[in-house]
């Protein structure tokens, strides 16, 4: 007698509970075209949902396990390369599952096929600047507070993504750069090497003038300029005798080039005022038109003419 209730009770549960289970989880959209189909059911979705929750977590543990003893910086990089690991993890995950599931994916790989070549053309760019991104975070080619000059514009960097970098400019405004700039044109980094910079600020003056009280005047006005190293010392260069003036530069070293042109700006008040003191001429460019008249001028009446 127990035997039978025992029977009973299983059959019930492999027929009744389990069979309506079984139905419950089949219902959904189903497609038969030849020997091909498409079978998108809630059991289907549910194993897909099941799977990303675990890939989900395991990429987070391996996210983990690799930052936990990277400095903050170097942590948000590859955070910043692990977003696109992840999407591509994603993507595989989703279609082992599917085809796993009993879907045939070959069908909608065949039918996207054409979708993926456009897609891949009109975002070829934003791969560039993918690939981009991923250099710099690895080779540490940009740093974070590196000061860069991108199309005569000078930034200092504050944020760098895995698809564009950002920086401030002199004047406050935020200068947004694909990364595929930094791989294929060229970047001027001001501090890639270290933070010291030479700077310079050129000047002419009028033929004539004691070019050594100039040189002595320059260099003292460097010396005493705020924001200008002490070490490397500051130099004078006699660099051309020019057409209207005798040029010079004033070179210097500073360790923040972020804020030269105001250093470079107080540097020039200040020369054009010790050499008013000094009665040093700054020449403007100046010409000398010289006219050669061979024979006299004739002057003919044009109407006169017309009338003969």
């Amino acid at each position: 007698m127990a035997q039978e209730d025992k029977e009973k009770i299983k059959e019930i549960i492999e027929e009744d509970i389990w069979g309506s289970i079984k139905e419950f989880l089949d219902l959904g959209f189903h497609y038969t075209s030849g020997d091909s189909s498409i079978h998108i059911t809630i059991g289907n979705l549910l194993l897909i949902t099941i799977a990303f929750i675990i890939t989900s977590f395991i990429l987070q543990w391996v996210r983990r396990f690799f930052t936990r003893k990277m400095e903050t910086d170097d942590k948000l990089k590859f955070i910043s390369i692990f977003k696109f690991i992840k999407y591509l993890v994603y993507i595989v995950v989703i279609l082992f599952t599917m085809s796993a599931a009993g879907i045939d994916i070959t069908i909608l790989i065949t039918a996207s096929a054409a979708l993926f070549v456009g897609l891949g053309l009109a975002l070829q760019d934003l791969f560039q600047d993918i690939i981009g991104g991923i250099f710099i975070i690895v080779d540490k080619s940009l740093r974070v507070g590196d000061i860069i000059e991108v199309d005569g514009k000078v930034g200092k960097v504050f944020e760098i993504k895995l698809r564009t970098t950002r920086a401030i400019t002199r004047d406050d405004k935020i200068i947004i750069i694909p990364n595929h700039h930094f791989i294929s044109d060229i970047v001027y980094n001001y501090t890639q090497n270290h933070k010291t910079t030479r700077e310079s600020v050129k000047v002419g003056v009028a033929y004539g003038s004691d070019v050594q009280l100039v040189t002595k005047i320059l260099e003292g006005l460097v010396k005493e300029q705020r924001g200008v190293l002490k070490s490397p010392k500051p130099f004078v260069i006699f660099e051309d005798f020019g057409d209207s003036a005798l040029l010079f530069s004033l070179n210097f070293f500073i360790s923040d080039s972020f804020s030269d042109p105001r250093i470079k700006s107080e540097l020039r008040y200040k020369i054009d005022a010790a050499f008013r003191k000094n009665n040093i001429t700054i020449p403007f460019p100046q010409r000398d038109v010289h006219i050669y008249q061979q024979t006299p001028f004739q002057h003919s009446n044009a109407q006169t003419d017309t009338k003969q």
